[in-house]
């Protein structure tokens, strides 16, 4: 992409191309929960070489042009399908979904060689966070696995207020109450991201019926179980501050 300036995400993309070097080993596999999936169901993709979706609109040619040859874990899904029903959540594989962009565009940072099977969980179109939070504790035992689950999102989407400085003062409390709650116990990072709606300018980054882009969050803390979670990255991006955090 060409932003004007043209360094507005330099700082993200040098931490998400570092933050390979952070982990303790290589994963052997991935599960991506992206904010661009959502279903009335926990879906999973199944496919064993899955395309890729261009799903945006109006961007630059070159980036319809974009690979990311990471091969899908079919095993993994069907595992994830079978966790999920066993603690009552309906869920289901599907082989002809492709990798969206809130999966190839961090990952080709991430992991550029592509090497690792990645398997992408959608959301439930609910928007319920307790109902987020409870499937990923049903996930848990997969890190134990050395399954690597990662949460494409961000801490701040509201589309109407990116390169507004008025909104710098909301995203900053928001942010700090969410780093409060991620470096919580679990019980309270639990109670307190159930109720995300009550801190403070939360409606106002995350506008309602467009939460989607915070749920990945609570996902990937619910999988956390006891571990603290911890701010690993924080920006200022169109005005607002964003940021990223990480569990054990």
């Amino acid at each position: 992409m060409d932003w004007n300036p043209p360094d507005e995400w330099n700082r993200m993309a040098d931490f998400l191309k570092n933050l390979a070097a952070t982990l303790p080993r290589a994963p052997k596999a991935i599960v991506m929960v992206s904010a661009h999936w959502l279903e009335p169901h926990w879906a999973v993709t199944s496919a064993a070489q899955p395309d890729l979706l261009y799903d945006y609109y109006g961007f630059p040619p070159h980036t319809y042009k974009l690979t990311y040859p990471a091969l899908g874990a079919p095993a993994l899904a069907q595992q994830i399908v079978k966790i999920l029903t066993t603690a009552g959540r309906a869920s289901a594989s599907d082989a002809c979904r492709g990798f969206d962009h809130g999966m190839f565009i961090p990952l080709k940072l991430i992991f550029p060689q592509a090497n690792i099977p990645v398997v992408q969980l959608s959301l439930h179109n609910s928007l319920d966070p307790e109902l987020h939070l409870q499937a990923g504790q049903a996930l848990e035992t997969l890190r134990d696995q050395d399954i690597l689950i990662i949460g494409s999102g961000m801490s701040f989407h509201n589309m109407r207020a990116y390169g507004n400085p008025q909104y710098g003062p909301v995203s900053d409390a928001f942010d700090d109450w969410l780093t409060k709650v991620a470096e919580s116990g679990a019980q309270e990072r639990y109670r307190s991201l159930a109720n995300w709606e009550q801190a403070p300018g939360a409606r106002q980054c995350h506008p309602p019926r467009a939460e989607e882009h915070l749920l990945p969050l609570m996902l990937i803390a619910g999988a956390a179980g006891e571990d603290a979670g911890r701010k690993v990255f924080s920006d200022r991006v169109m005005e607002t501050t964003v940021s990223a955090f990480c569990f054990g």
